[in-house]
């Protein structure tokens, strides 16, 4: 039984879950205006820290220089805690106050999802600071909270924060660890902003999820942490456990949803299990993702509408029984944090029995037969579904429930719970690629060529597209003619996407030219380049990605090997795929299965 000890909400409504929750309740908004912020052209509307909050959080996420400046591995100068660092801190001690383990074992994880990290740090396209490295920034949080275990950063576009619960679920069932702190958190910064700009998702006014006069989304800015432990005492009360989760792909389109949700169809589906129909109509809510964008909306509601149906759970004018509910409208999107934050939300509020309006919706604007919650009101049952999803296709979906314990559902001695540890993973085929090979598109011409939108893709993704195609060659699947869900797409790095990074922050770094592009600035997340490897492939399993401090194989197999509790799963597209620039890369891919 994996049950969360503790959790904590840092937010512009408040310091603490419970003021978030009674901000909420009430409803408040800290959705407001800020006119040409970090000098933008437009005005935003967001959801930000103030001056105050920020002076709390240093306080209180402030870590002693000396030890940051051994994470960083630079011990000539102190390296202070930069503001994303000292959010995630801040939000992880106050989770961690009444936890009875030490933070300092070796059974003790950190997981920390995010979507851009550290990237306000990049001014310039040649600023060098290697706190831009999310896998750095997450080693310098788990020295400043005592934390000995090497980190794990998931970076998984807008679906980070469930994506990383999901990583934890499965560490913990495997008996990899037997306590988690995963925090997800991100800062707003002219960088990001910039980019939803170019996209023209973002509304001028506050957003209205599910709505018919829904405009788009804004932004906001968060942390959110939940300590998980495997271990439940026989106290007869009530805890709230994570039951099961799922990670899958459109297959459509790098950033516009598939148009019948299929992505996050399956994943629903997957999460719902063998016993599907009792678990789905027994649940008390959906939370779903809710941007208020016009094609994110509308893409939920028609894969909560196609699982409702799937599983008997539709009334007689065939609409979804269970309520949908969403948060955009008080915190707008706070990208990392929104699957934690949204999370914890909805557990404290189903602890009073309610389910919390949708804030911002007044008519249902999408076509998907779903039932938005408008007004709070009574909840029934604890048991819950929360819904993700993201640019590279990626959906996230991952059961919780609260449940009595009865008996003692500890760990034995070894730290095995499913023994997932001992599974007999097989290679299938392996290739590695470096720029010794030779120039990338020259590999593309002479073994590819016939997939032009290559020339569209950053070097990351160039890197894992021709790695892919040549390590599939090898087993005659390089021309897929079938859509298939068994085959994830699991990559791992250092650097993140910092060659687009670099490459997007030169078209607004100076105010007299300034032209941020959507096709730039959508390849600055780095699990786009599953999404591209999935699309090619017709693979709608999972696709996830994951950043470390290091090249880490004996972490990376842990993480492989627990992704297998998919049960889905029968073979993974794997391995190490760095680009730092055109001379800098590595491809170190592998197609694993489970021969056990």
């Amino acid at each position: 039984m994996i049950v969360v000890e503790g959790h904590n909400i840092i937010s512009p409504l408040g310091m603490t879950t419970r003021e978030n929750l009674t901000a909420v309740r009430r409803g408040q908004s800290s959705l407001q205006t800020y006119p040409h912020h970090w000098g933008l052209p437009e005005d935003i509307t967001a959801s930000l820290f103030s001056d105050e909050q920020w002076k709390a959080i240093d306080e209180d996420g402030d870590a002693p220089e000396a030890a940051m400046t051994a994470a960083n591995g630079d011990t000539s100068t102190a390296a202070k805690a930069t503001p994303f660092e000292q959010v995630v801190v801040a939000s992880a001690r106050r989770a961690l106050k009444g936890c009875s383990f030490a933070v300092g074992g070796n059974d003790v994880v950190l997981i920390i999802s995010t979507t851009k990290a550290n990237v306000g740090l990049l001014r310039t396209a040649t600023t060098v600071d290697d706190r831009l490295m999310p896998g750095v920034a997450a080693r310098r949080v788990a020295v400043a909270l005592g934390v000995t275990t090497t980190p794990i950063v998931v970076d998984n576009a807008c679906i980070s924060g469930l994506a990383a619960l999901i990583l934890v679920e499965r560490l913990l069932k495997q008996g990899s660890y037997r306590h988690a702190i995963v925090c997800g958190a991100d800062v707003q910064n002219r960088f990001i902003v910039s980019g939803f700009q170019s996209f023209k998702a973002l509304s001028p006014q506050p957003c209205r999820p599910f709505d018919l006069e829904r405009l788009g989304l804004n932004l906001g800015e968060a942390a959110a942490t939940m300590v998980l432990s495997v271990a439940c005492l026989t106290d007869g009360q009530p805890h709230w456990t994570l039951e099961h989760g799922a990670v899958r792909n459109d297959a459509y389109h790098i950033s516009a949803p598939s148009r019948q949700g299929e992505g996050a169809y399956r994943a629903i589906m997957r999460v719902m299990g063998d016993q599907g129909k009792t678990v789905f109509q027994n649940l008390a809510v959906i939370s779903a993702h809710g941007t208020a964008t016009m094609f994110n909306d509308q893409m939920e509601s028609k894969a909560i509408e196609r699982a409702a149906t799937a599983l008997d759970g539709t009334d007689e004018k065939g609409f979804c029984r269970i309520p949908v509910n969403g948060y955009k409208g008080y915190y707008g999107h706070t990208m990392g944090a929104a699957g934690i934050l949204e999370t914890i939300l909805t557990m404290a509020a189903l602890d009073e029995d309610v389910i919390p309006a949708t804030k911002g919706f007044a008519e249902r604007g999408v076509s998907g037969k779903i039932r938005v919650n408008g007004e709070e009101k009574a909840a029934h049952g604890h048991a819950f579904l929360k819904m993700l999803s993201g640019f590279g296709g990626c959906n996230a979906a991952l059961l919780a429930d609260k449940v009595t314990a009865t008996a003692k559902a500890e760990a034995p001695e070894g730290l095995t719970v499913h023994d997932n540890n001992k599974c007999e993973l097989a290679t299938v085929a392996s290739l590695h690629l470096t720029p010794a090979d030779g120039p990338l598109t020259e590999l593309y011409k002479e073994n590819i060529g016939d997939y032009p939108k290559y020339y569209k893709m950053d070097l990351l993704s160039k890197l894992g597209f021709v790695a892919s195609e040549l390590l599939l060659k090898q087993i005659g699947e390089e021309r897929p003619a079938e859509e298939r869900e068994d085959r994830a797409v699991i990559l791992f790095n250092r650097s993140g996407s910092i060659h687009a990074d670099r490459r997007y922050v030169a078209t607004i770094s100076d105010a007299d030219n300034y032209y941020p592009s959507p096709s730039l600035f959508v390849y600055t997340l780095p699990n786009i380049v599953t999404g591209e490897i999935a699309i090619r492939n017709h693979y709608h399993g999972e696709t996830s990605f994951y950043i470390l401090p290091g090249k880490d194989e004996a972490l990376m197999d842990q993480i492989l090997r627990a992704a297998f509790l998919d049960g889905k799963t029968t073979s993974i597209l794997t391995g190490w795929l760095d680009a730092e620039d055109e001379q800098h890369y590595e491809a170190d891919l592998k197609i694993i299965k489970n021969e056990k």
